[in-house]
């Protein structure tokens, strides 16, 4: 009797289902039962339907020993010591070159004395812009781009970089793919589109896509996911809204001018507050922050008044504005942005009027970065440039031009790790990056040379990082046994 008033239920919820989607009986009953399995297999996996959620690889327990460590944050190395990880953390570290007590089934590692250091983090990467080119990106087949992208992941990794920041590009599908080992690479914090005004730095319509209609069809770069086009602040809340819905770990909204956008100058300030604020309200309600790219003061100072958390570029600052970031605590994501002759030719005239300009505020931003102690982070910035990107260590040690080998390290690990957690309750990774501490992600380089004494080690990963081990997975190990 149970199971016939069962069946009877569920034929009246079909066929009321029916009426509402104007569908017949039959047609409602084979998107129920297609559903019903559509759902049992993600059961079966203990996913939910939207997404399966990361699980990292590790590679069970792995013994260190003999190393000097530098632990990201001091000045110096350690004594001979040996870290023990176990799963994806790092759960012991121990004075002395041995430990006798690792136990069975342990991978021992004797490193010879070798540096063991945190892997590498950039705060400003495009995971799937870096490497390809514009017209590849505006022209080629989706999944090729995405092929391209991931082995663009790889190769980043094998650089020594285990962590990215992604600051704008259609990158969700890749992280997931990354985290469920199908594809190789680093860690990735996504940003989603990046969110700009119409004219605005991330505005890359084509002439015949204008004039924009709200509401009306997406431009060919929104619809790839690499920007998204806001002129309110309710379009921009929106805007952000999607991104935090499709997995962004922090909002980027561009708010000023930059140097690869034809269309505006560089001093132009992009956005109300008004409009930057309603991007700020969507991130926090979500425990997460925004960074504003901006180069010039005005438009970094309404973006501080707008409550925004970090500011990416930022070159062409002058001293109050400056002073106002270390005053408010604002991270300061800043790059080494230098002449490079081979990049420099590639660009249009416009360009490379702006570029220059650029350049020569890149001094004076370091120089105030430290003489108020701002909060500051190290990024790359490459975008569709294939030979930038490979050099991407060399952008790290080009840092020495105005830190210490040790300053510089520290801001591309321990640094960067704890801007990558002002995610909050959204962080895809919780857990503290970095660092080489006991507790911390066992994302870890043994380099074969001292890069306290040479940064320029890290210019040359092929050679001198000879193990890369991410989340206790080693993806490269050229130790000989």
């Amino acid at each position: 009797m149970r199971s016939r008033n069962c069946l009877s239920t569920g034929l009246t919820a079909i066929q009321k289902l029916g009426r509402m989607l104007c569908l017949p009986l039959m047609s409602v009953a084979l998107v129920v039962v297609f559903c019903q399995a559509s759902l049992a297999q993600y059961e079966a996996f203990d996913l939910r339907p939207e997404e399966a959620a990361p699980v990292l690889a590790s590679d069970g327990v792995t013994l260190f020993q003999n190393v000097r460590i530098f632990d990201g944050k001091s000045a110096a190395l350690s004594a001979p010591s040996s870290v023990l990880v176990r799963g994806s953390t790092i759960e012991r570290i121990s004075p002395g070159s041995t430990a006798a007590d690792a136990g069975a089934g342990v991978r021992v590692i004797n490193a010879n004395g070798r540096v063991l250091m945190p892997g590498l983090i950039d705060a400003h990467w495009h995971a799937f812009l870096a490497a390809a080119s514009p017209m590849v990106i505006m022209t080629a087949d989706p999944g090729y781009l995405n092929i391209l992208a991931a082995r663009q992941a790889e190769a980043t990794l094998m650089r020594g970089f285990t962590t990215i920041r992604d600051m704008g590009g259609p990158v969700f599908g890749l992280k997931r793919a990354i985290d469920e080992g199908i594809a190789i690479g680093p860690r990735i914090y996504p940003s989603g589109a990046m969110i700009s005004q119409t004219s605005g730095h991330g505005d890359f319509r084509a002439r015949y896509e204008i004039p924009r209609s709200p509401g009306g069809p997406l431009s060919q770069s929104e619809q790839a996911g690499i920007a998204a086009i806001a002129d309110s602040p309710d379009e921009v809340r929106l805007r952000a809204r999607e991104q935090l819905r499709q997995g962004a770990s922090q909002i980027k909204l561009m708010g000023g001018g930059g140097v690869s956008s034809p269309h505006n100058p560089i001093e132009s300030i992009q956005f109300t507050e008004a409009e930057v604020r309603a991007a700020v309200e969507a991130a926090e309600n979500w425990g997460t922050y925004v960074a504003v790219h901006a180069y010039a003061p005005a438009a970094i100072r309404q973006a501080i008044a707008a409550g925004v958390k970090c500011i990416e570029h930022g070159q062409l600052i002058d001293e109050p504005t400056a002073k106002l970031l270390a005053d408010k605590g604002i991270w300061w994501s800043l790059q080494p942005l230098t002449y490079d002759a081979d990049v420099f030719a590639r660009m249009s005239p416009v360009s490379q009027k702006k570029a220059l300009e650029v350049f020569a505020g890149t001094e004076n931003a370091y120089k105030l970065a430290k003489k108020y102690k701002v909060k500051t982070a190290w990024g790359a910035d490459i975008l569709g440039d294939a030979g930038a990107a490979s050099r991407q260590g060399q952008y790290l040690a080009m840092m020495v031009r105005w830190y210490t080998p040790a300053e510089a390290l520290k801001m591309a690990t321990a640094d960067n790790g704890e801007l990558m957690a002002l995610s909050g309750f959204i962080n895809p990774y919780p857990g503290k990056l970095g660092v080489v501490e006991v507790g911390a992600l066992a994302d870890l380089l043994l380099v074969d040379g001292n890069p306290l004494e040479d940064i320029n080690l890290v210019a040359n990963p092929d050679k001198n990082f000879v193990i890369i081990m991410k989340n206790g997975k080693i993806y490269k190990n050229t130790l000989k046994p």
